[in-house]
């Protein structure tokens, strides 16, 4: 049951940290050092001041728009995120069909607690695959061809996780998967071989040995039909090795704050990406949507749509599969009234001229 007093979505994340363990909540909130860039996620958009033009013809409004080649009726994507069985027994399961009955796009993580092959049964929206390159090319081939089978339309590399961040909240909390959760679309793959910190640093020495470069990406072009989009770029002076690379989209984003801490915002970093990009690419934004006049601001500053990771969680735990449709419908319902206010019939229209210049 989803508590009357439910009316945002950070209405949502408040009643989250009431109902999870404290270590669960601290692993989902799971920010990198100090939290200040999962902070600055937020407190950004609110420094962003919106300017709406008066007295437009609105009759024929709609925010539905094309990625790939295919409709999109809203221009919100859910953000891949590990373990939705953490929060609620039936996982990816209740959040894909939320995506379904709400016509939203979701991004399956490689380490999402429920098979791709399962998800994909259970949907009936668009789905991408999010993968994180693995030591051995073989295995990450082995994912790849599984979300092809399954029909996944695209694939998301993470590049900006080469190493975990330094997660003090979550080492604080002594967080550790339960029984039962674990990420199954890597159980049939080798182990990850141990860390030896005997011969020098753990982190130069062994975890980075098999860190991915921009050939990388190249070969994983090369080895797909399917849209490869890059999640995790935040630097302009990347644009042209992804671009080179041969990827179909960019995602501007920071991992939710999660990695580096002190990294900018994301929405900071969107514009400088949008004109290095130049219309190559969609460009698409995660990190602090929490309203919808923050999914207009990422439009009218250079994305083509955003996507929305921890309040998934938050609303999954709060009302399982209904919640997470309610959290999704609130965001879609919010866009459109901030199109109608701004006088902005169409995603089009959604552009600088929105944005109060200082």
């Amino acid at each position: 049951m989803i508590p009357a007093d439910t009316v945002s979505v950070l209405d949502y994340e408040r009643r989250f940290r009431e109902r999870v363990h404290p270590a669960v909540a601290a692993y989902i909130a799971g920010y990198s050092a100090d939290g200040i860039t999962q902070r600055d996620n937020q407190t950004a958009f609110e420094r962003i001041r919106l300017m709406p033009r008066a007295l437009v013809d609105m009759s024929q409004a709609s925010a539905c728009s094309e990625l790939f080649g295919q409709a999109l009726d809203y221009p919100v994507l859910i953000a891949p995120t590990a373990y939705h069985k953490l929060v609620h027994p039936d996982g990816e399961l209740a959040t894909v069909h939320a995506a379904s009955l709400t016509r939203t796009w979701m991004t399956v993580s490689t380490q999402a607690s429920v098979s791709l092959e399962d998800i994909a049964r259970t949907s009936t929206t668009t789905l991408w695959f999010q993968l994180y390159l693995q030591p051995r090319r073989d295995d990450t081939l082995t994912l790849v061809r599984r979300a092809e089978q399954a029909g996944y339309r695209a694939i998301v590399l993470t590049i900006d996780a080469v190493v975990n961040g330094i997660r003090n909240v979550e080492q604080r909390a002594g967080f550790r998967l339960p029984d039962g959760v674990r990420a199954v679309n890597l159980a049939d793959l080798p182990p990850q071989q141990a860390h030896d910190a005997s011969h020098g640093s753990p982190v130069f020495r062994s975890m980075l040995r098999h860190a991915p470069t921009w050939q990388d990406v190249a070969w994983l072009r090369s080895q797909t039909t399917l849209p490869v989009l890059v999640k995790g770029l935040l630097n302009p002076a990347d644009v042209r090795p992804a671009l080179d690379a041969g990827v179909a989209g960019i995602i501007v984003s920071n991992h939710g704050g999660r990695t580096l801490d002190t990294v900018p915002a994301t929405i900071d970093a969107l514009p400088a990406v949008a004109q290095a990009v130049n219309g190559a690419v969609p460009i698409l934004l995660d990190g602090g949507i929490r309203r919808g006049t923050d999914i207009a601001k990422a439009i009218a500053l250079g994305a083509r749509a955003v996507l929305v990771g921890q309040p998934i969680l938050h609303a999954l735990a709060v009302g399982g599969m209904p919640g997470v449709a309610h959290m999704l419908t609130m965001l879609q319902t919010e866009l459109e009234v901030a199109m109608a206010l701004l006088g902005c019939p169409r995603l089009e229209a959604l552009d600088s001229a929105a944005i109060q210049q200082r």
